[in-house]
């Protein structure tokens, strides 16, 4: 009998449903009244829904386990049952301060200190149970669903997030429209703990951390140092084909240099400490920081000769590893590090090729997303809030810049939405998310349009009619950093590399002993020609090198025995990736060494399969 296939459940996104949004805060206040009706001692703190699900932070002297969450969840199905309205109640914050001393939690004085907004809004369950909150609810309790409820976990957590105070418990939750909504959230949380890029490339031995050398700060091994490697070749050699002029700059500069490029004033808390020559120069500011953006570096070498407008475009291309200082509950294997290596560029252009060289950047991007087999992606016009004050720059400038932006989009006939408030502080951008086979959000590609950086540099160049004009600086990176890329990769293909992007493509596997000198022979032959591969030289029994090759996910594996050096070819067997994306393992068959070189050759320049 052939089993059906399960059906396919929509999740609906968080920030695309209100509905969602009700249910989750809901059932956060409908957990927290558990929580204190079974541990009275508990006073609660915070408890926000957010993507997936919901928390909330509890101040509790007994240590909550899973056993507990059990009982919460048994106790949060029956307040459920009694079907409590959800009643907003607004009050003077002279009443607010004096229900909560009745109460005596200070945790809620302290958050009542901090709204600003009169009246006070309240949240009630029924008479049995409130909160301070700003909503959105649900009208009852009924219109949960406890089978589309689930509590996931407990983690620590400080007040306010400072480590100076109090430690707090923070339940974590999910609740959903539907149960089956959540058993298809179950899943897929369950594929992306098995995709996981941390569980996979300390499991293929890609990369690592180390205490002593500090949180967010991954080392990559040989193999890992391969793959990236791969990525930086296939980018610099459609750098090359394109005009792209590479450039090495330092790893710190003077803070003069960023104070003068405008991220110090914006950006100096998300900075390295700045180390100094002296203490003297410490306080007056003029020491070392560790750079956290590649473009002040650039408009250097750009200055440091006038310029003639035959020289432009003038495309400056680097892998520049920069530095930012992220809270460490912020960092996540290599999605989000504090060193990261950008495939940076900067374009300087006159005003005339501005557009044309934005459609240029924009089909590389999209060149590399084809050759990673990223699909599924739409493209963000990340502009300005004209409301905010983070920006620099004149008005003009901006309305010049993101009409560039909007006019290539459209030329281009691509599907895209609007950003308001996602530029950079100098400049609009076009950002490209993609969507990975959990259909969770990643940014990888940006383009963005400045003009006030050369302004602030006072950047020039001189115009075919002889007189000083000012360029248009195009920043770019089709990858955004090697090591998100990577984290992303590793999770898309389930550490399944294709052929050409493999650590290591090939690995020949011989019967006896006395079949190495032909294995090595072979490889020496692939080697040649610029394929990774290498011989098992464990001296397993076959079934178990090919079941170490299948464990390592290497694409293609030969076997060596007497028929095959006697007919001077290899027995192979692939992992084929088909339409679908999937990886398929299959018998190639007997081929000739020729035709496997061949073969080999072609999936590299190609990308495509074996």
């Amino acid at each position: 009998m052939v089993a059906q296939s399960p059906k396919k459940i929509h999740l609906p996104k968080t920030s695309e449903s209100e509905s969602l949004q009700k249910i989750r805060h809901t059932a956060s206040h409908v957990m927290a009244m558990a929580v204190q009706k079974l541990f009275p001692k508990a006073q609660v703190t915070i408890g926000p829904w957010i993507e997936n699900g919901f928390y909330y932070d509890f101040d509790s002297p007994e240590p909550f386990t899973e056993k507990d969450l059990k009982a919460i969840k048994k106790e949060m199905a029956k307040i459920i049952r009694r079907q409590l309205p959800v009643i907003r109640e607004q009050v003077s914050r002279e009443e607010a301060e004096q229900r909560i001393k009745a109460i005596a939690e200070p945790y809620k004085l302290e958050i009542l200190n901090d709204i600003k907004e009169e009246p006070i809004t309240i949240y009630h369950l029924g008479d049995q149970w409130w909160d301070l909150c700003a909503g959105p609810h649900l009208e009852s309790t009924s219109q949960l669903n406890p089978d589309a409820i689930a509590l996931e976990s407990v983690a620590g957590a400080y007040w306010r997030g400072d480590e100076t105070k109090a430690q707090l418990q923070r339940i974590y939750g999910t609740a959903w429209e539907s149960p089956e909504q959540l058993v298809e959230y179950q899943r897929r949380k369950e594929e992306a703990l098995r995709r996981d890029h941390r569980k996979i490339g300390k499991e293929l031995g890609l990369f690592i951390f180390s205490d002593l050398v500090g949180p967010g700060l991954p080392l990559w091994t040989p193999k890992g140092t391969v793959l990236r490697s791969t990525l930086e070749s296939f980018l610099q050699k459609e750098q090359l084909k394109r005009g792209y002029l590479p450039v090495v700059t330092p790893h710190i500069a003077r803070v003069d240099l960023f104070k003068m490029s405008g991220h110090w004033q914006k950006y100096h808390e998300d900075m390295f400490p700045m180390m100094a020559e002296s203490q003297d120069a410490k306080e007056h500011e003029q020491g070392f920081v560790m750079k956290p953006m590649n473009c002040p570096f650039h408009i250097q070498i750009y200055k440091s000769e006038l310029r003639s407008y035959r020289e432009l475009p003038m495309r400056l291309a680097e892998f520049g590893t920069v530095y930012r200082y992220e809270q460490s509950g912020e960092l996540g294997g290599l999605t989000r590090v504090r060193g990261f290596t950008v495939d940076d560029s900067h374009l300087f252009v006159t005003p005339e090729q501005l557009d044309d060289e934005f459609l240029k950047v924009v089909d590389l991007i999209l060149s590399v997303f084809e050759s990673l087999r990223l699909k599924n992606f739409k493209a963000r016009l990340s502009f300005r809030d004209p409301d905010s004050d983070k920006y620099i720059g004149s008005d003009d400038a901006w309305e010049k810049a993101q009409g560039a932006i909007r006019r290539a989009v459209e030329t281009l006939g691509m599907n895209y939405f609007e950003g308001i408030g996602e530029a950079a502080f100098y400049g609009p951008k076009l950002d490209f998310i993609f969507q990975d086979a959990l259909d969770r959000e990643w940014q990888l590609g940006t383009v963005q349009v400045d003009y006030n950086l050369p302004e602030r540099f006072d950047l020039e160049y001189v115009a075919d009619d002889g007189t000083r004009k000012r360029p248009v600086m195009i920043h770019r990176a089709p990858f955004g950093s090697l090591e998100r890329l990577i984290g992303i990769l590793i999770e898309e293909y389930a550490g399944d590399f294709p052929v050409w992007l493999a650590p290591l493509q090939v690995r020949l596997l011989a019967v006896g002993d006395e079949f190495l000198p032909f294995a090595k022979q072979v490889v020496e032959q692939m080697q040649a020609i610029g394929i990774r591969a290498e011989v098992d030289l464990s001296g397993d029994r076959l079934g178990k090198l090919i079941r170490n090759a299948e464990k390592d996910k290497i694409p293609v594996m030969g076997v060596v025995g007497a028929k095959e050096v006697e007919s001077n070819s290899l027995s192979i067997r692939a992992r084929i990736r088909n339409e679908a994306g999937n990886i398929q393992s299959q018998d190639v068959g007997s081929l000739s060494v020729a035709e496997v070189l061949e073969r080999l050759k072609q999936a590299n320049e190609t990308h495509g399969n074996f």
